[in-house]
Order: structure tokens, then C-alpha cells, then sequence
């Protein structure tokens, strides 16, 4: 019981946030049925962390590979471009750091939370100015809270370029900016290639997880960043 308990008595799930879907992939389940799928964490190559778990009838299959979107940002009225991509969980925090080298040696940091959300909405903390160096030593530290927690996502930006690479919550990694291609090339070297038609866990019905230690972690993650606010 204990990965079960991990998603169902310490977890937040986007299922409950939302409207409830009219046939939930979860419905009916005894939990022999669900602590098995819960369990389940590799498909075929990929495996995903523990942050996260796709639906019972797997809607969409996790594997590695990236895509290209846009994301429209209204306070300016533009379109800026994004590459999503989700790389394999011991690939996973390797590859968000090698994102990060085009960014720049000095960058802002925002930490997103959700532990205290009693059930929607998140919490963002930024810290400014923090050499590359220094912010990638920290969050190696974290590895494990930034890999497998499904209530922290984590943000690096050069407001001067201005692009942003994210680490959310999914463990979806995120680029948003104009030429995108050094990025890209990143993904490619970390085995995740390019492929227009691939569906992300956050496409379909899927339950997070976290932890009392995660939420702890994440508190001593924020005092090394040195942020205030939120837990």
C-alpha cells in the first residue's frame, strides 16, 4: 500500500481540480485494479518519475519526444513560441540542466508549489539574479524532490533574451522564446527527438503525487534559494 498511499492519501489530483469527467478511466476500480496501475511506472522505454500517473486506460501512453506549440500571451497580444517535450525519468533532471546553459550565466529562478493548495491553484516564488553555477548546484541537490514530487515545478528565465525553460510539475520540460533551435539541438542530444504527433500526460486524465518529506524538501529548497512566502 505504500505506493498507493503516496497518490491517494498525500496527493493532489488534476481530476478533482476540474470539472469531473462524465466516465472517469478510475470509476469502479478495486484497489487491487488501482494499486496496481499506480504501480506501473516504465512503458515500454520510457519511465516516468513518481510525480505523476496517467489514466486507467492510458488515454495517452508516456514516452520520450518533443513538439512545437505556441503560446499566446495576451497581456502583450503575441504569440511566442514553445517547445514541450518528456524525456525518460533517469534522462529527466540531466536534460532540464543542459536546457538551462543557453539561458545565460546569471538568471531568475521561480519555484511553483501546490502542497497548500487545498485543492487548486498554485503558489509561485522568484528569486532574482543568481548565477547559473550556483542555481544548477542547488537544484542537483534536490534531485530527487525535482524528479519524482507532483506538487513543485521550477522555472529558469533570462528576462533579458527573454526565454524561459520549465521543469512543471509533470515533469513535462518547457521551452517558451524566440529561436528555439540551441534548445532543440539539447533535447536531440538527450535522445528526445522531435515528433509533431506525440501527446503529453497532461493531454488526458492523470493524478499527481507528493509526500509529507517533498513538502519538507521543498521548504529547505526555498530557504536555499533564499525566496519567502508560501509554505
Amino acid at each position: 500500500m505504500g505506493f498507493l498511499k503516496n497518490f491517494f492519501t498525500n496527493v493532489y489530483e488534476d481530476v478533482e481540480q476540474k470539472p469531473a469527467p462524465m466516465h472517469s478511466s478510475f470509476d469502479s476500480l478495486s484497489e487491487e485494479e488501482l494499486e496496481a496501475h499506480l504501480g506501473v511506472s516504465r512503458y515500454g522505454d520510457f519511465q516516468l518519475s513518481d510525480a505523476v500517473r496517467p489514466s486507467y486506460n492510458l488515454e495517452v501512453v508516456p514516452r520520450a519526444g518533443f513538439r512545437h506549440d505556441v503560446y499566446r500571451d495576451e497581456e502583450s497580444r503575441s504569440d511566442v513560441p514553445v517547445v514541450m517535450a518528456a524525456a525518460s525519468k533517469e534522462n529527466l533532471l540531466d536534460t532540464f540542466m543542459s536546457l538551462l546553459e543557453p539561458l545565460g550565466p546569471v538568471v531568475d529562478v521561480v519555484l511553483e508549489t501546490s502542497h497548500s493548495s487545498g485543492g487548486g491553484g498554485h503558489t509561485d516564488l522568484y528569486r532574482e539574479h543568481i548565477d547559473m553555477p550556483i542555481l544548477q548546484s542547488i537544484l542537483w541537490d534536490f534531485e530527487e524532490l525535482l524528479t519524482n514530487d507532483g506538487c513543485t515545478g521550477v522555472a529558469v528565465l533570462n528576462p533579458r533574451t527573454p526565454q524561459e525553460v520549465q521543469l512543471d510539475e509533470h515533469k513535462l520540460l518547457i521551452v517558451y522564446g524566440n529561436e528555439l533551435t540551441a534548445y532543440e539541438g539539447v533535447l536531440i542530444d538527450h535522445h528526445v527527438d522531435c515528433d509533431e504527433e506525440i501527446r503529453f500526460i497532461t493531454e488526458a486524465e492523470h493524478v499527481h503525487s507528493t509526500t509529507e518529506r517533498y513538502i519538507q524538501e521543498f521548504a529547505e529548497l526555498k530557504m536555499r534559494l533564499g525566496m519567502d512566502g508560501g509554505l
